[in-house]
């Protein structure tokens, strides 16, 4: 509930009259805040959850009248949330109080973040052998100027989900990139900073260190991740913010002069730091976990027959599918090739074609590592098949003639390639790529929100 001042008494005095069995909580927020309150009683315990997005200090105090009122803590709001848990009396009720000359607390690294004493280790990742030769090897887009350090990928992490990074403190990159989710949206199409809705999917991040063509989004507009990682940021409909307030508004902020300081030596903050940081996390962001990846040490003993098939359909060794040809290797990305699968004809979304203005390009798209795609759904870049049964169907009957379409959909004499699959060929399929799950992905604590909401 949100309350201005004159109508806090009558707010109070409702919750005094009211015939409640649990203590009642009322927020008490001042002119130019941004914030609610929210009461869930259980256990003989009181959660209390506020949510304020100018990050401010707040007061919270209890009575058992509503009439004397006493301190029970002062606390500082990080990121928009701050949760506390109190006793219920029965008899006890809860509000919370913002004062703007009792702005005292500071936001630290200490009391802003929750990280570790020792960085993870986001450098050197324990990689399977097949990364570490050609073709994986050279698909790695790592600038030599911008490798992965500890230090940077963890200031790479705050900012990731740091909702600072919108223009009003609603969204930040992981609110459309969400780790559960394999780093992607399980909505179809992401709510940017003022409500506006994208046209586009977000595509899940894991493995975006191995895209060979190391351009980025689904249209390959960004040259670099580097670049990549500013442009939500700044996009209109996403997070709508300017570099230059951006840079401003974290120099405010104590914990990020001294993240800043352990990953680039000064406490300066800088466009370039902020991009450079932002990408070695998303480099950090590595799936090589699955059942699959433990397969691959043991000719696939671990598989099922069912598994098993699906593998050998994915690779061509059974019917005539061609997945192998744009998802292959071991990370489940295409080399050099930029490529269209018939989704369309007449193109509702040039693509690349939209980027570059050249006609061979149109309905051609980025393709992202197959890996975790269980968890990341929906999918396409416009997130039109909600599962991958319809997925694995699509390509089985669906694919659309057209100008573009990748050579590896097309049959030799020309017509397009239709994999005429049975329901069991077809479910195979699906339990293979269920087998590229990393269930470590979803849950590891290196990738996961690193700020302190309280109790």
């Amino acid at each position: 509930m949100k309350a201005n001042l004159a109508s806090r008494v009558a707010l109070l005095s409702v919750l005094a009259l009211a015939p409640v069995s649990t203590p009642a909580v009322a927020t008490t927020a001042g002119v130019g805040t941004n914030a609610s309150l929210s009461l869930t009683p259980g256990n003989g315990q009181i959660s209390l959850n506020l949510t304020n997005t100018a990050n401010q200090v707040w007061t919270i105090q209890n009575s058992p009248d509503l009439v004397n009122w006493s301190a029970v803590e002062q606390v500082k709001v990080f990121n928009g949330l701050y949760h506390c848990v109190y006793p219920d009396a029965g008899t006890v009720f809860y509000r919370t109080v913002y004062d703007p000359s009792a702005q005292t607390i500071v936001s630290t690294t200490a009391n802003a973040l929750v990280l570790p004493t020792t960085n993870f280790n986001y450098a050197n990742p324990a990689l399977p052998a097949s990364f570490s030769v050609n073709p994986i090897l050279a698909q790695d887009n790592t600038p030599a100027n911008n490798p992965v350090t500890d230090a940077a990928a963890t200031l790479g992490r705050v900012l990731f989900y740091d909702k600072r990074l919108s223009t009003n403190q609603t969204i930040a990159c992981a609110s459309c990139h969400q780790q559960a989710h394999g780093f992607s949206d399980p909505r179809q199409f992401s709510v940017g900073w003022d409500g506006s809705v994208g046209s586009r999917h977000a595509m899940r991040i894991a493995n975006d260190r191995w895209y060979q063509r190391k351009h980025f989004f689904w249209d390959e507009r960004a040259n670099t991740l580097e670049d990549q990682v500013l442009g939500p940021i700044q996009n209109p409909i996403e997070m709508g913010m300017t570099l230059e307030l951006l840079t401003n508004r974290l120099a405010a902020e104590p914990f990020y002069t001294n993240l800043f300081a352990q990953a680039f030596g000064t406490p300066d903050i800088t466009t370039n730091r902020i991009s450079r940081a932002l990408a070695q996390f998303v480099r950090s962001i590595v799936s090589v976990q699955s059942k699959y990846d433990v397969g691959e040490t043991m000719n696939f003993s671990n598989f099922t027959a069912q598994e098993n098939l699906g593998r050998q359909l994915f690779l061509g060794q059974v019917g005539n599918a061609t997945c192998a040809a744009c998802h292959g290797t071991d990370n489940f990305v295409p080399g050099p090739a930029l490529n269209n699968n018939g989704l369309e004809y007449p193109y509702v979304d040039a693509g690349v074609g939209g980027i570059t203005g050249n006609t061979n390009d149109y309905g051609k798209f980025k393709v992202p590592s197959l890996r975790n795609i269980e968890v990341s759904g929906p999918y396409m870049h416009d997130g039109r098949f909600a599962t991958l049964d319809q997925v694995v169907e699509f390509y089985n009957s669906g694919v659309v003639d057209n100008p573009n379409l990748s050579p590896p959909l097309r049959n030799p004499n020309g017509t397009v390639r239709r994999l005429n699959l049975t329901a069991t060929q077809k479910s195979a399929l699906v339990a293979f790529l269920k087998t590229l799950t990393d269930t470590a992905v979803p849950t590891d604590p290196k990738f996961s929100d690193p700020f302190n909401y309280g109790e």
